[in-house]
């Protein structure tokens, strides 16, 4: 959330497709805006291959007979094809698969409520005691949510595509600042409000590893075919996710290119009645989408496992270039146009820094956590890998 206000501030006073990269690169020079948006873009066309890989295992198991690696092929020639096609398919596309989400959410915490309260049918009220229950709110200690927090924290990842897709609407200062504030509150709803409800509704110890805790809290309801219903709400999700970070990687490298930090063909745009859409910044992200076909049909029980560590920490660089930056652009905005600021972070430049702090803390979990330390260290070597690459650029520019 604090991220997400830092990143509002910044896009509504200096709207851009490129948004954090370009904010990096006025905050602290070429080699950061360099960095944080190859780092990006690194980080969404590897996971949009992981969220196609994800899709099609669902997929896989509905229709066995189509393999693996084929629904992986369909996906993301389909999706390669809509954002081609024109900008106002990426929209079309967000917003029917938006209502689901949002609408599958919104019935579930209704569910829900109408089970804490014992309206169901054939149901007690259950009140508030599963929260205070089975030994207490931290029953086993402070270790699972440790635990919780390494995993939870990269699902937030890909929240920051808001302030690259309001860069191209008519009014992107106004439209940042609204899907900024907005974000926050469905962060607060769906996201903490649906944590609540599982919680109240079952105790903790009902929970069963591996088992989605949204089926078993339907199940324990009474929804029939519980687990179906959750399968195809993730899987609209997955595809949603896929459909966002194609777009967002796409911007992203056009945004480089326009710096001159990535080839220059990647400008070209197209005309007629789909115009403005960087195709070949399209086709450029999308690449590696179509190697996952070929990683899939090769390994498909652990091409998911490698690609996820590929990229594991890369975000918290990100977010804490993000951080350093609104430190930096704030003071300078507020000196020489302070009327651009009609978005402001929250208790600036404190919360700043208790962001930077958290965002150290988790590195230091993860370095700490035998399955997580994987991770950090192969995305500590992608990011020495571009830094170092920036650095030298950086030099041969100055003395050039």
């Amino acid at each position: 959330m604090l991220v997400m206000r830092m990143l509002g501030e910044m896009s509504a006073a200096m709207p851009a497709s490129g948004s954090f990269s370009v904010h990096a690169e006025r905050a602290m020079g070429r080699w950061a805006g360099f960095s944080v948006g190859w780092l990006y873009w690194f980080l969404l066309v590897v996971v949009l291959a992981v969220e196609a890989t994800a899709a099609a295992r669902i997929a896989n198991g509905w229709v066995p007979g189509i393999a693996q690696w084929a629904w992986v092929l369909i996906f993301m020639v389909v999706f390669t094809c809509a954002n081609l096609a024109a900008v106002k398919n990426f929209g079309e596309f967000e917003f029917w698969f938006a209502a689901l989400k949002v609408g599958a959410i919104v019935l579930f915490l209704g569910l829900g409520l109408l089970a804490v309260f014992g309206v169901l049918p054939d149901t007690e009220p259950v009140g508030l005691g599963n929260l205070t229950g089975q030994g207490g709110f931290l029953p086993n200690g402070w270790e699972g949510v440790v635990s919780g927090v390494l995993t939870v924290v990269f699902a937030f990842g890909g929240l920051e595509v808001v302030t690259i897709a309001a860069a191209e609407t008519e009014d992107p200062a106004r439209n940042v600042a609204r899907a900024v504030r907005a974000a926050v509150w469905r962060i607060l709803f769906f996201y903490v409000g649906s944590m609540l409800v599982i919680v109240t509704v079952l105790p903790w110890s009902a929970q069963q590893a591996g088992l989605s805790p949204y089926v078993t809290v339907l199940d324990a309801i009474g929804v029939p075919s519980a687990g179906q219903v959750m399968n195809i709400v993730v899987f609209v999700a997955l595809l949603s996710a896929l459909n966002a970070n194609l777009y967002g990687s796409s911007r992203m490298v056009f945004s480089l290119a326009e710096r001159g930090e990535a080839p220059k063909g990647l400008l070209k745009v197209s005309g007629g009645a789909g115009g403005g859409v960087p195709r070949r910044a399209v086709l450029a992200s999308v690449a590696f989408g179509f190697v996952s076909v070929l990683l899939n049909l090769l390994w498909p029980e652990t091409v998911f496992l490698y690609m996820l560590n590929a990229v594991g920490a890369v975000l918290l660089f990100v977010w804490g270039l993000v951080a350093a930056s609104q430190l930096r652009l704030r003071r300078r905005i507020e000196r020489e146009a302070p009327e651009l600021l009609t978005l402001r972070m929250w208790g600036f430049p404190w919360l700043t820094w208790v962001t930077l702090a958290g965002l150290g803390g988790v590195l230091v979990l993860m370095l700490t956590d035998d399955a997580a330390r994987p991770q950090l260290l192969w995305s500590a070597g992608a990011t020495g890998v571009v830094l170092l690459v920036a650095l030298v650029r950086e030099l041969r520019a100055r003395r050039a």
